[in-house]
């Protein structure tokens, strides 16, 4: 919390971020799920991801991994999370109006950020571009909710395969989660490395039984964090 208050207390004059620009096109599949605010009185939970977040390849969006831990766990879930989105990718502006921004009017208790996944596409033509612009979102995130608690995940990754951009990316998420105090969850780039019948028929997103697969690593994880 020191950290936090210290990065605060720096921000306190936060501007809104540049413009990034993309030329992305998002993954294969229709979304289980759009946003919405789930009912009870149990804590707000946002999440801030992609479409492995969002649930693309489930059967109905309460089979998505968050929504299983969320309703294991009686919190209200604000999901928003949006296919082939990164912290450039599919990013058409950054400020008022994109999900940070939405995340942050709803002043959630709890916010997982698992982004990461997409901008491997673009680390060759991005680069370094990739870790200002995650920065630039948490910057925000944590000035918009100075009571959240943060949750970084380490971003997943859906074939066996590995870009040298992945680790690089990995790193970069890790060292944000340092940065701003926040828990960080190593390891979830292979919570479905070498099973392929955990995937959807798009071959891209994970299924019901990869969505819970990833929903039962995350739960092991979270009891360990009190949560």
């Amino acid at each position: 919390m020191t950290r936090r208050r210290a990065l605060l207390a720096a921000l306190a004059a936060i501007a809104t971020p540049a413009l990034v620009g993309c030329v992305a096109s998002a993954p294969a599949g229709p979304p289980a799920s759009g946003e919405g605010v789930g009912e009870g009185d149990g804590p707000l939970v946002a999440f801030y991801g992609d479409s492995y977040t969002l649930g693309t390849g489930a059967s109905d969006a309460s089979k998505r991994w968050s929504s299983i831990i969320a309703s294991d766990r009686g919190w209200r879930e604000f999901n928003p999370s949006v296919n082939g989105l990164g912290y450039v990718r599919n990013r058409p502006f950054v400020g008022e109006g994109d999900l940070p921004s939405s995340i942050i009017e709803q002043e959630p208790d709890i916010v997982f950020v698992t982004m990461g996944l997409n901008d491997n596409f673009d680390y060759e033509r991005v680069g370094e571009g990739i870790r200002e612009a995650m920065i630039a979102d948490f910057d925000r995130l944590i000035a918009g909710l100075p009571d959240a608690r943060f949750i970084v995940v380490e971003p997943f990754w859906y074939t066996d395969e590995r870009p040298e951009s992945v680790e690089v990316i990995i790193g970069w998420q890790r060292e944000q989660a340092e940065r701003i105090g926040a828990d960080y969850i190593a390891g979830a780039s292979r919570w479905i490395e070498g099973r392929p019948d955990w995937m959807a028929i798009d071959g891209l997103h994970p299924n019901d039984a990869g969505y819970a697969a990833m929903a039962e690593r995350m739960d092991s994880v979270l009891e360990r964090l009190g949560l």
